[in-house]
């Protein structure tokens, strides 16, 4: 078994010189993502398609960094903004409708506690699963194994090592549920603001279509 096929089935694994001509490849994308106009989103957009593979309405605010690019998984209107970086030694999966906020993390890669064990150049990648309808407030760290439910909030400067449970808003170092989300937030848009009732109408209507 080589260390490709070692790093896929989440063992221990070096990074040998198969390995990275398979990062050759995503760092050759990304220093064109990163080096685009800011204002060319059309061209962003069709190079963020090109790093992803299969998405539908995925949007990357340069700069990002990941090492491979194709182990990140999205669903629709993936939404990823400044200074994004996404380990993807295993696979990351991500559901329809989440929004990364500035300077968050997602980290799949890990290296052994001991130092003897470290210094033999092993590595390994554990994958990391998020749902649908999940923002991830800025500075988040999350990871390698976590596995963040549907309809979940995060919030910003958080470090994620365990599970975190559908409909739950959550934050801390480490970090822990807070309360759940339910039908009552709906009308707010922040703390006790609610909408206004012209742009209520407007979420009401999405809602029936």
């Amino acid at each position: 078994m080589d260390n490709i096929e070692k790093r896929d089935l989440e063992l221990p694994y070096i990074s040998d010189g198969a390995v990275m001509e398979e990062q050759k490849v995503c760092r050759r994308i990304l220093q064109r993502l990163n080096m685009m106009d800011r204002s060319d989103f059309d061209g962003i957009a069709k190079v963020v398609k090109e790093l992803l593979g299969k998405s539908d309405g995925a949007f990357i605010n340069p700069p990002f960094y990941c090492d491979y690019g194709s182990h990140i998984q999205v669903g629709k209107n993936f939404f990823a903004n400044y200074n994004c970086t996404i380990i993807d030694v295993a696979t990351v999966t991500i559901g329809d409708n989440c929004q990364l906020a500035p300077n968050v993390a997602i980290y799949t890669a890990g290296h052994p506690i001991h130092p003897q064990s470290r210094n033999s150049l092993y590595e390994y990648g554990i994958k990391v699963t998020i749902g649908d309808n999940v923002w991830i407030g800025g500075n988040t760290v999350i990871l390698p194994g976590v596995h963040i439910g549907d309809n979940v909030v995060i919030g910003a400067g958080s470090v994620v090592t365990k599970d975190i449970p559908s409909w739950t808003m959550a934050a801390g170092n480490p970090c822990k549920v807070i309360r759940k989300i339910t039908e009552e937030d709906k009308g707010y848009y922040y703390k006790d603001r609610k909408f206004d009732q012209e742009t209520w109408r407007e979420i009401m209507a999405l809602e029936e279509k």
